[in-house]
């Protein structure tokens, strides 16, 4: 069946030091696998750079996005804004983001979060360029301000999401787009994604892997090694439709086709 597939990963961190020794060898197990097309996330200054890099080598083939994952939140200085609107002049960097909130971790003051946050939301206004987003238990504090600038935004994906059905609603409820990974396929902590995955409408879901974190904790056969890699998208897809009833190339047909026009992809 992999022939058959046409998939685009929304989100896979290429960039990652896991990949510096067989990067190559892991986009084209993908594009084998029928992950036609990626999007390289941004997450820092750096690597937002360097996702774009790696974009302009694997022409329409490979796409970045620019910004600073709330982690990195407390280093967003006026230096930074000024790098991701550069970076975002180039074809190939299609978002900005990873941007929004994280207090599971809490590696940035919630204050630097939020105002990196709302500075990231500024440069998607000011370019019309949809925006990649990062929310982990900080619903409350995300959807206040992602409400307040919604109707200046064009597109907006909540990635890797893992959050609640009244969380899924409201971001539904401001036309948001969906992610959803291979957190689906975790029996311990994503068990409830299984039944939520179906209130998504077909025209607002994605898929991605997150790659190298987030591997499916079911893949079969089981891979050695604990890096989740792009090739395994199909995984995901085929749990997603398991759990929407539909068949996997409906899903691959429906969340590519979004993807594309989303990320306005070739």
């Amino acid at each position: 069946m992999k022939h058959e597939l046409d998939l685009v990963d929304i989100g896979c961190n290429l960039t990652h030091d896991s990949f510096d020794k067989d990067r190559e060898q892991v986009i084209r197990h993908a594009t084998e696998a029928g992950v036609s097309q990626m999007v390289v996330t941004g997450g820092t200054a750096a690597g937002s750079t360097a996702a774009l890099e790696l974009a302009k080598q694997y022409p329409n083939h490979l796409f970045a996005t620019a910004g600073v994952h709330p982690h990195h939140a407390a280093d967003y200085t006026i230096e930074t804004d000024q790098l991701l609107r550069q970076l975002l002049l180039e074809p190939e960097v299609v978002a900005v983001g990873e941007a929004g909130l994280d207090y599971f971790r809490d590696f940035s003051p919630r204050l630097a979060q939020k105002k990196a946050f709302e500075q990231q939301i500024q440069i998607a206004i000011d370019t019309q360029l949809p925006l990649f987003l990062h929310q982990r238990d900080a619903h409350a504090d995300f959807f206040a301000i992602l409400k307040s600038f919604r109707d200046q935004l064009a597109g907006v994906v909540v990635h890797c999401f893992t959050d609640t059905r009244e969380a899924l609603h409201d971001y539904l409820d401001l036309d948001c787009h969906i992610g959803i990974t291979g957190w689906i396929c975790d029996e311990r902590r994503g068990a409830h994604l299984k039944d939520l995955v179906e209130d998504i409408p077909a025209n607002r879901l994605l898929i991605e892997t997150d790659a190298p974190y987030l591997k499916p904790r079911n893949l079969r056969p089981k891979i050695k090694s604990h890096r989740n890699e792009p090739r395994v998208l199909p995984w995901v897809l085929g749990t997603v439709a398991a759990c929407r009833g539909e068949s996997p190339l409906v899903t691959a047909a429906n969340t590519s086709r979004n993807a594309r026009s989303f990320f306005n992809l070739p």
